[in-house]
């Protein structure tokens, strides 16, 4: 009656390889998949790292301002100052000084007067092996704080 198998008289061929070449493509299609899915993670780790980046640049930048000494604080030698400490702390994560923007929006210098600086990093937004980047994608921070309300030598 039912019998599982095959049936009497065919002959199984030992090692035979039909449907091996429908897998092939699957096989190139997954690696493909791979390959590109890897590259979107690093390229979205890229855009992570530079905001890590301008974080940490705009946070020096604007501590530098607000606990210099009440004898360097001069409007030239703030900026100065804050562009520098911006430089210093993209270049530990890898920015080279000229993709890095340093923008003061206010920078007072009385008593309980708000520094706010942003800082902003230009990076190729699709970075691939041999291709370079296509196009470029800038991410910025912003850092506020305020000058001590009770701080000696300011002149108002």
């Amino acid at each position: 009656m039912g019998r599982s198998g095959p049936r009497p008289g065919i002959a199984r061929r030992a090692g035979a390889q039909d449907g091996f070449v429908a897998g092939l493509e699957a096989l190139a299609f997954g690696v493909l998949v791979f390959v590109l899915g890897t590259l979107l993670v690093v390229n979205a780790w890229a855009i992570v790292d530079a905001k890590f980046a301008t974080n940490t640049a705009a946070r020096e930048a604007v501590r530098s301002v607000v606990e210099a000494a009440a004898s360097e604080l001069g409007e030239g030698d703030i900026l100065a100052r804050a562009r520098q400490q911006a430089e210093n702390a993209a270049a530990t994560h890898g920015f080279a000084p000229e993709d890095v923007t340093v923008r003061t929006g206010g920078v007072g210098l009385c008593r309980g007067d708000d520094v706010s600086i942003e800082v902003e990093v230009t990076i190729a937004s699709l970075l691939a092996p041999g291709a370079g980047g296509w196009g470029d994608r800038r991410v910025a921070s912003v850092h506020t704080e305020q000058l001590d309300p009770f701080r000696s030598g300011l002149s108002c």
